[in-house]
């Protein structure tokens, strides 16, 4: 297996995620700052990771990978997490345009379009331009408790201690149509972003009260990244095994008024 050192830009962390293989890990996806195009880098034992090596979003690391032979997706790429090296930060308050410059070339037509090229090229990393978009919040549905304990069971004494990653009790949707075509018949896709899942185990401690919890969680994400005073974005992917379905992974929401506050 061939190793090639990327330089990544990274923009997507997934909530973590138990695995009987890899016991847990965190799907990660940003932009090669070599070729301008998404990639994914998998599989990342985040907490397990040195503190010199976690990294946040938009973090600029250097990494060797090679490209996934178990996974027919594209952009789809192995890593070896002990090559991570953290070289950056894009900080938003004076870099909101460093990030826009890279991100938008990476841009898609649309969502639809997105379905089209998964269809005939198995594309499944887009950044997309919603509009008209709405949140949803529903109870979780039962998960496997047994297989979940069975992963954390595996773990052997080269892992870090750490306890079962909690499970949120709430799945959080974006309804929305794509900006551009008129006949978009709008899509409802789930939300995994790790820092969604860490607002509700943090805030929980802040707001008691469920319902304020998760009006809270409705503010941030929806009323805050999707107001109309934002440029927003998401950033979607799918699932290996399943690559007919398509989840929101981030969001990316510059301030529309960017190129005047900075100039």
């Amino acid at each position: 297996m061939q190793l090639e050192k990327k330089r990544i830009l990274v923009t997507v962390k997934a909530y973590p995620n138990p695995s009987k293989k890899y016991r847990e890990t965190v799907c990660c996806a940003g932009i090669d700052l070599t070729t301008n195009k998404l990639i994914r880098l998998y599989p990342i034992p985040f907490r397990d990771l040195d503190d010199e090596q976690k990294f946040k979003k938009y973090s600029v690391i250097e990494v060797a990978c090679t490209k996934a032979g178990d996974d027919h997706r594209p952009e789809s790429y192995k890593v070896d997490s002990n090559t991570i090296r953290v070289m950056d930060y894009w900080k938003t308050k004076n870099e909101w345009q460093k990030r826009k410059s890279v991100v938008l070339q990476t841009l898609s037509e649309s969502m639809c379009a997105v379905y089209d090229e998964a269809r005939a090229n198995k594309k499944s990393l887009a950044l997309i331009k919603p509009c008209e978009v709405s949140f949803e919040i529903q109870k979780t549905k039962s998960k496997n408790q047994k297989v979940r304990k069975e992963c954390y069971a595996q773990i052997t004494f080269f892992d870090k201690a750490k306890e079962a990653i909690e499970l949120i009790p709430y799945d959080f949707y974006y309804h929305f149509k794509c900006s551009g075509p008129a006949n978009c018949p709008g899509h409802k896709l789930p939300i995994i972003d790790w820092e969604m899942g860490q607002c509700y185990r943090r805030w929980r401690k802040m707001y008691p009260d469920e319902k304020t919890l998760l009006a809270k969680i409705e503010e941030r994400w929806l009323n805050k990244m999707c107001s109309e005073t934002k440029d927003t974005y998401f950033y979607v992917g799918n699932m290996k095994r399943f690559p007919k379905n398509f989840m929101v992974l981030g969001v990316f929401y510059p301030p529309k008024n960017l190129q005047r506050t900075l100039f």
